[in-house]
């Protein structure tokens, strides 16, 4: 069904295997693909990926992350949700106390901003329902990188020496002495070794986890929270387990009809593209041109109305007002995409019915699962928060709640945050056809949305879906790509956009890993795609 011209600048071709795994750091899909040719299938695979990451991408992720998975097990779909609950000592008026009554979130940074991090939960929890083998087999890649170390990449130094600049990140506690080696970022080639992720990722793999949340690195957070006026204790910890979930959906008659879109449902921001492809639903864009201004502004409202209902509503199920049911509603998303005028940009408020540092990663193997898997400390390094010994940076979740006492996503304790990492799955027929994801903050649905519409309306391949220039919807502007369209750019000028310039180089424009299916995986395999955005690769056999 795919074209396979490579029309845009990476010039980039995609991968053909049986067994596949696609990540941002080649180190990282190569100790999958070492998983896959020791007899394990992709959860594993996507495990040993993911703790690696953790080392070699730490301006994105780490041992302190949440992180989502949505997978397909030969049968059917599984969801996971890993992200982590407020310590109990969190209420509105814990942070009011501690930072005043004009303030709107808990802090970004330090310990005030840490839910309790899931991501080690999520690697447990899959291994144990789904992985073949041993747990300890799995972290034995990421323990070698972290204590042999590695040279520093391009994309990563760059993220790396843009939080370095920050004071709000590099003066908390544990910070500078985990990750400026010499008194600043590594240079790009530099070797960076991280031998106490490594003594962690030991304890972790020798008692699947249990250290992390209920021995001695859950002792370690604790009393280091304690020490630097945190909340979390040693109960958080112990209490908390993942979720499993079912996933949420929606059709797509794009590329004639039988696919659906699937994604987390709420507490993340997944419905947000579920909702804007629900309204397309209403609109031709296959007669229209792939990169004019009429499909890409048709796009751009979808997504606004999407965000307009999703920043209002979404927020951990139990205290939502609306179901995801009804924000789904068929007749209720005609009603919205009625808004849509094709001759004016508008803004759109919610009908009845925030930035990023993300890693995503997808593999799939020859019997046929396929995993959809993002791990995120969220603003790039987090909190900035890193136990000493331990070498755990945790993630800053915390600052997605409110302290507006009238919002279903106001904090209490216990509960989960707003949350934007949102793994994607494409079925057809009940079938599945693709995992895949795209990275940054709101960018990520936004991406979601523009690489579905262009693989099903358009008949582009992955690789060059991931390839294409996108627009983002931030702060009332649209920014565009570089690369993007310079007519297709004035026309959305002429009508009504904000056309703006994008600058931060944590909440770019989304990068992202596909794997699609062709048929018998054991026959014909997988076509795969990793984005040129950040150091992409995908590796098969």
């Amino acid at each position: 069904m795919f074209s396979y011209d490579t029309p845009y600048l990476s010039g980039r071709t995609p991968v053909f295997a049986r067994n596949a795994v696609a990540t941002s750091h080649p180190l990282a899909a190569q100790a999958g693909l070492r998983m896959l040719a020791a007899g394990g299938n992709a959860v594993d695979a996507a495990i040993a990926a993911a703790a690696c990451m953790t080392i070699v991408e730490p301006c994105s992720n780490g041992l302190g992350s949440d992180a989502f998975c949505i997978l397909w097990d030969g049968s059917q779909l599984h969801g996971l949700n890993a992200s982590g609950c407020a310590p109990a000592a969190w209420t509105r008026e814990y942070f009011v106390g501690k930072y005043g009554a004009d303030a709107k979130t808990p802090p970004k940074r330090g310990w005030d901003s840490v839910t309790v991090p899931g991501a080690v939960s999520a690697w447990v929890a899959l291994s144990q329902r789904f992985g073949k083998l041993p747990f300890a087999d799995l972290l034995a890649p990421a323990i070698e990188i972290a204590e042999r170390g590695y040279a520093v990449p391009v994309v990563v130094q760059a993220k790396w020496a843009a939080a370095a600049a920050l004071p709000e990140i590099t003066q908390q506690p544990g910070f500078a002495a985990a990750f400026l080696p010499h008194g600043r970022a590594p240079r790009v080639g530099e070797r960076f070794a991280f031998p106490e992720a490594a003594r962690t990722l030991r304890l972790i793999a020798q008692t699947q986890g249990e250290a992390f949340y209920r021995g001695e690195v859950a002792a370690a957070l604790a009393a280091h929270a304690r020490a630097h006026g945190g909340a979390m204790t040693e109960a958080d910890l112990a209490g908390y387990r993942p979720e499993w979930v079912t996933p949420i959906g929606q059709d797509y008659r794009g590329g004639g009809g039988g696919y659906r879109l699937h994604e987390i449902p709420p507490n993340g921001q997944g419905i947000a593209a579920l909702i804007a492809l629900g309204i397309l639903n209403h609109f031709d864009l296959a007669s229209l041109a792939v990169d004019s201004v009429e499909s890409q502004h048709l796009q751009i409202e979808a997504m606004k109305l999407a965000f307009a209902d999703v920043y209002r509503f979404v927020a951990e199920p139990r205290a939502m007002t609306l179901t995801p049911a009804q924000m789904l509603d068929a007749a209720y998303l005609a009603e919205r995409a009625k808004l849509i005028d094709p001759k004016r940009a508008q803004d759109f408020g919610p009908g009845h019915a925030p930035q990023g540092g993300t890693i995503y990663l997808t593999a799939a193997d020859e019997r046929g699962m396929m995993v959809s898997f993002i791990q995120s400390n969220y603003m790039g390094f987090g909190s900035g928060v890193v136990v000493p010994g331990y070498g755990v940076s945790l993630q800053n979740r915390g600052h997605g709640f409110t302290l507006d006492a009238t919002r279903e996503n106001v904090v209490g304790p216990g509960k989960r945050p707003f949350h934007t990492i949102i793994p994607g799955f494409l079925t057809r027929d009940g079938r599945p056809q693709m995992s895949f994801g795209v990275m940054g903050g709101d960018m990520q649905p936004q991406g979601h949305l523009q690489t579905v519409v262009r693989m099903l309306d358009y008949g582009q391949n992955p690789q060059a879906a991931c390839d294409a220039p996108r627009w983002r919807v931030f702060g009332g502007q649209v920014h565009l790509e570089p690369g993007f369209d310079a007519a297709t750019a004035e026309g959305l000028r002429a009508l009504g956009h904000d056309v703006g310039t994008f600058t931060d180089s944590y909440q770019d424009f989304g990068a992202g890993q596909f794997i699609w299916r062709l048929g018998d995986p054991a026959v014909d395999g997988y076509v795969c795609a990793s984005d040129p955005r950040r150091d992409g690769l995908v590796a098969g056999f």
